[in-house]
């Protein structure tokens, strides 16, 4: 395993979450889901911004013209980075008011991927949707209880998914015209002492980064013969998400999170909650933009 350096942004998110990279604003985006908060942290400068939604806010994404699209309890929105104006697009499980998104992607055709969950976590009370330009939310994949990371290799024949507890790697076949997914294999199963799969993202050998909650680190994967590649050891135990960025779309930045943490705990791993930077060997790939 090699030794990797890292610098950190100090924004004590109790769930730190949602990063994206921004191009067009050579950003990066990430968000405090329990407490509303919406970050942008601008490489060059070093400068961090943060809004504030009454919302669990969960989702950040892009649409076509640059400005965001936002999963904001169940709903989707469109935000205005000029304007700062929210345009609601569409809702999902309106009925579960404990229910709130979780995580979501952009798919090489421009649909949104996004999925929920039970604030209780109740076994299976989650699922994935994905949303396209008609804006009526298609149940993918049900039974689930923390619907998670998401990826799609670079020919657009697999999409990689997870769902928390189950501590796996899904493959799916998947149908890039027509957005049908159909399960092929567990390309990876994570071992108790490693921590739950969290966020993740793909970079361009087609590994998988994947961040471990509880298992203090990014891990590198090979979805192909489930061979653990590679650790990013990070000064605290949950870390969230990770998603490639910077000129060279090869700076990791990593989200993580303080909560079901003791104050004793708190004191012992300080940083927890922050944003870390890490430069790889690795490139990924530009994230693709919502076609709405």
């Amino acid at each position: 395993m090699k030794t990797y350096i890292y610098t950190s942004i100090p924004s004590q998110c109790f769930l730190g979450e949602g990063p994206y990279w921004h191009a067009g604003r050579q950003s990066f985006f990430w968000v405090d889901i329990e407490n509303g908060k919406l970050f942008e942290h601008h490489l060059k400068t070093g400068e961090t911004k943060t809004r504030s939604y009454p919302h669990y806010l969960a989702v950040v994404l892009e649409s076509e013209d640059g400005n965001l699209i936002l999963g904001l309890d169940r709903k989707v929105a469109q935000f205005d980075l000029e304007t700062e104006e929210l345009t609601w697009l569409c809702e999902v499980e309106s009925d579960y008011t404990l229910h709130r998104f979780n995580d979501g992607k952009v798919d090489p055709k421009g649909r949104i991927w996004i999925g929920t969950l039970s604030t209780k976590f109740t076994v299976g009370a989650g699922s994935l949707y994905c949303i396209n330009r008609d804006l009526e939310p298609k149940n993918k994949l049900s039974n689930l209880t923390i619907s998670n990371g998401m990826a799609w290799t670079e020919d657009n024949q697999t999409f990689y998914f997870i769902d928390t507890p189950t501590r796996q790697i899904k493959a799916f076949q998947f149908d890039l015209e027509t957005g049908e997914i159909e399960f092929e294999k567990i390309a990876v199963d994570i071992p108790e002492e490693l921590g739950f799969p969290d966020g993740m993202c793909i970079d361009r050998d087609g590994m998988l980064w994947v961040a471990h909650y509880g298992g203090s680190g990014v891990y590198r994967w090979n979805p192909k013969n489930g061979e653990l590649l590679d650790k990013i050891e990070l000064p605290v135990p949950h870390i969230t998400s990770c998603c490639f960025g910077g000129e060279n779309l090869d700076t990791l930045l990593i989200t993580s999170a303080q909560e079901n943490m003791s104050t004793e705990q708190l004191k012992k791993f300080p940083m927890s909650g922050d944003v870390f930077l890490v430069k790889t060997a690795c490139q990924g790939y530009l994230p693709f933009k919502s076609e709405f």
